[in-house]
């Protein structure tokens, strides 16, 4: 995040705890006000209602605004507004030192403490558009070269090293996308975190860890935790499932900010998780009023929403409640942000279509971890759901969803949409001549291709073994075709190895656009793009054809 926007988050923040605190007074007055008609036995209910929802949101709110002794306080007055509520019975002997609570509440204000707001970059540092850069230290030269030579036929610049002080050395002017380590665990097996922190350039790098190691012992694994490791993968190496975990790690770095929704009564206190989640790269939008709530969930698509439990006209759990009666949100996580201590009332709470609670008050950093966390987490299980393994493409139903929703969006909006069919040729030789294995790495280069050549808006499918579907957004029929012919003629310079030969493969595409066939939905579309692909085929193969 540019300093000049760090800043002004850093001034709505001071801004916005300093409307808190200028408004306190005011709700302490309310708050003793209270507390005498409640002695005077006026409307005793609705006194200790209103009572009830005041301090709740001081016990939530204070100590985010650098004023813990009046979370502390009000929680304890709130707990005890909570025991009259129940049996709607107020203890008289009781009610002067209540009183004398609210009282003291004013004096909590004078040990108010500025908060060290959470600020940081909005995102990790984002891995460059050009080929992904890979380090392979490897003290074993022959099979370094060999997995180098893998790596690099899906595009990857792999830089070989065979000791660490070397690959340390380079450290010192540039960082790699992807470590990828050997030797470490071969030379350095008793030692492995102290051996990498022994330099200083190699550990200070941001980038992700992956080890390839013969040792598939539960130590070795331990040390590889402790540095961090984001990937362990034994020899000999799968390198199609290496490069499925390198294109997660690095479809994380590229990944949309996190999409989160926050509904809670508490202007201020709602606000301020806004900034923060906001000075930490995310989307948010505040939901004020609850009766737009599907409204507002359909036009923003949170991953993510973070609501309060106890709000004035609608709780937590009824308003998770009518978000489940929705099959489309029906997974979207729901985590409680409350000042409620009961567990039993937090456990009936989950009960109710929630998946986590968090407690009020909540320091920034907590604020941002857990969020990130979850969202993460519900990514992963959303890409288990829809996605390919070998590929990490849409899986065949999800492709032939999104192509219904892009045709039926550039109908709307009169835009040009182009629909691919990918097929790589003669694939079948390829399975039989040199095995399946070899088969899965050719099929996962394609892919990898595809999301290097084509757009971030694009969005791509494996159809069924080596078969894609690429749906292009705001693209006619002139441009698709330079893409497939740019990603066809690159596929071809491609070189497999196998068994100390090598060969090359090709594809051949059928294109197919909505303004050329304005009657065609997205499954006749799809079906022309089909036809389109099959004349290519029987034309000769390696070539590009358009639907007629």
């Amino acid at each position: 995040m540019p300093d000049t926007l760090q800043a002004e988050m850093a001034a709505r923040l001071a801004k916005l705890r300093a409307d808190y605190l200028a408004s306190l007074p005011a709700e302490m007055a309310t708050l003793q006000s209270l507390g005498k008609q409640l002695v005077a036995g006026k409307a005793a209910q609705p006194c200790l209602s209103q009572l009830h929802h005041r301090l709740h949101r001081l016990a939530g709110s204070g100590g985010t605004f650098g004023l813990a002794a009046l979370s502390q306080q009000a929680r304890i007055l709130e707990q005890q507004v909570k025991n009259w509520l129940s049996p709607s019975l107020v203890e008289e002997t009781a009610l002067a030192p209540f009183v004398e609570g609210l009282e003291a509440l004013a004096t909590t204000i004078k040990q108010a403490e500025v908060p060290v707001n959470f600020m940081l970059r909005a995102r990790e540092e984002e891995v460059r558009d050009e080929a992904v850069s890979i380090w392979l230290v490897d003290d074993d030269l022959l099979l370094g070269q060999e997995i180098a030579r893998q790596l690099e036929s899906f595009n990857y610049a792999v830089r070989l090293f065979q000791c660490l002080a070397d690959a340390d050395t380079a450290a010192a002017n540039a960082a790699p996308d992807i470590l990828l380590l050997d030797v470490l665990f071969e030379q350095e097996r008793e030692n492995a975190t102290e051996a990498l922190s022994e330099f200083s350039h190699l550990h200070a790098l941001t980038c992700p860890l992956l080890f390839i190691t013969s040792h598939d012992d539960f130590a070795s694994r331990v040390r590889a935790s402790k540095l961090h490791a984001e990937g362990y993968f034994l020899k000999p190496l799968d390198v199609p499932r290496l490069v499925c975990r390198i294109t997660h790690l690095i479809d994380q770095r590229r990944a949309p900010p996190a999409r989160v929704m926050i509904i809670d009564d508490d202007q201020e206190l709602a606000e301020h998780y806004c900034l923060v989640l906001l000075a930490a790269g995310m989307e948010v939008a505040l939901l004020e009023e609850p009766t737009g709530l599907m409204t507002r969930i359909a036009e923003f698509r949170p991953e993510l929403i973070l609501m309060d439990l106890h709000m004035p006209d609608f709780s937590g759990p009824e308003l998770a409640g009518v978000i489940r009666q929705h099959d489309n949100w029906a997974s979207v996580p729901i985590v409680y942000l409350s000042g409620e201590t009961d567990l039993n009332q937090q456990m009936a709470a989950m009960d109710r279509g929630a998946d986590d609670f968090l407690n009020k008050p909540i320091s920034d950093l907590q604020l941002v971890t857990a969020v990130r966390v979850r969202v993460e987490r519900a990514r992963q299980l959303a890409a288990q759901i829809s996605r390919d393994g070998l590929t990490g493409l849409l899986k065949h139903s999800s492709i032939k969803e999104a192509v219904d929703i892009e045709v039926a969006r550039a109908r709307r909006n009169g835009a040009p949409t182009s629909v691919v069919m990918l097929d790589i040729d003669h694939f079948k030789e390829v399975n039989d001549n040199y095995g399946h294995a070899v088969g899965d790495v050719v099929i996962a280069s394609v892919a990898m291709l595809l999301r290097q050549r084509l757009r971030h808006s694009d969005i791509i499918g494996r159809y069924g073994g080596e078969e894609f579907v690429a749906v292009l957004p705001d693209c006619d029929m002139k441009h698709a075709r330079q893409m497939m012919d740019t990603l066809r003629e690159r596929l071809a310079e491609l070189k497999f190895s196998y068994d100390g030969s090598e060969f090359h493969c090709t594809i051949s595409a059928g294109l197919a656009e909505t303004n050329k066939h304005p009657e065609c939905d997205g499954e006749a579309l799809l079906m022309r793009a089909d036809e389109a692909l099959y004349a290519a085929k029987n034309g000769g193969r390696n070539q590009v054809r358009e639907a007629v």
